[in-house]
């Protein structure tokens, strides 16, 4: 009956008329801005300081991130970049902190394409600032596990695994397998189980109990360990380890 009453109300009021002053013509439509990702409790909980302040930011450097993987970033780097060729269109799957960026951008060419995505929102500005020279990059705010529909030559998840829950794992790997066209590629660079004999195995399984909580999860299985069921046939592994094994290049190729 209240509801009966209401719409009735509501049809009266709509019959009566409006009169229009000048003030409102004045009154300009504000611009409606997209509503943020909400960021995963994961993130939040374990690398805020790694990404998720300003002063996190300080950490992306030529020292730093090349100090953190014991002097290989840039041989992780370029082994990463020589998998793509000028004029390839490159998914992501998150920002890096280091020269990781600039030197894909660059290898693409201005005929290239780069969508660098990350699920936060600080990350997306940082990157879109740093990169902001190449126009051949486009930075923008997104979950790894759902990149969006386009469809790319290859894609790249550059020292992402680690840092996600093994669920979240499975995701993103098959995300970015569904994302390349037959023929394409994904390329994976991460952690990996070093030989048993490796002098920095003690330290580092410390640092994966305690600071990288999600990376045994990670070094403990293959990345093919990830792969749905659909997607294991109609890919090609190859897999090559670094440094006594601390690191590894895993790429998958789509069948034509």
């Amino acid at each position: 009956h209240s509801m009966h009453s209401l719409s009735k109300r509501i049809s009266t009021f709509s019959q009566v008329p409006i009169k229009r002053s000048r003030v409102c013509s004045t009154v300009t439509s504000h611009k409606i801005v997209p509503k943020a990702l909400p960021l995963p409790s994961y993130l939040v909980n374990t690398y805020t300081w790694a990404y998720l302040t300003p002063s996190s930011l300080l950490l992306d450097n030529a020292v730093v991130p090349n100090a953190i993987l014991w002097g290989n970033m840039d041989k992780l780097v370029q082994s990463s970049v020589a998998e793509f060729k000028e004029g390839d269109r490159v998914l992501q799957a998150a920002n890096a902190y280091g020269h990781l960026g600039p030197t894909l951008a660059a290898k693409l060419g201005s005929k290239g394409f780069l969508d660098l995505i990350d699920i936060a929102e600080i990350q997306v500005q940082h990157a879109t600032e740093k990169l902001s020279q190449f126009p051949q990059v486009r930075v923008r705010q997104a979950d790894a596990a759902h990149p969006g529909d386009e469809i790319y030559d290859a894609a790249l998840c550059f020292f992402l695994l680690h840092e996600v829950p093994d669920d979240y794992k499975v995701s993103i790997v098959n995300a970015l397998m569904d994302r390349v066209k037959p023929g394409g590629k994904v390329v994976f660079i991460d952690y990996h189980l070093p030989v048993i004999y490796h002098p920095l195995r003690p330290l580092m399984m410390m640092v994966f109990k305690f600071l990288e909580p999600y990376a045994v999860g990670l070094i403990r299985k293959e990345i093919l360990d990830f792969v749905s069921e659909n997607n294991k046939p109609i890919f090609k592994w190859e897999k090559e380890t670094f440094f006594g094994g601390l690191y590894q290049k895993v790429i998958a190729t789509k069948s034509e």
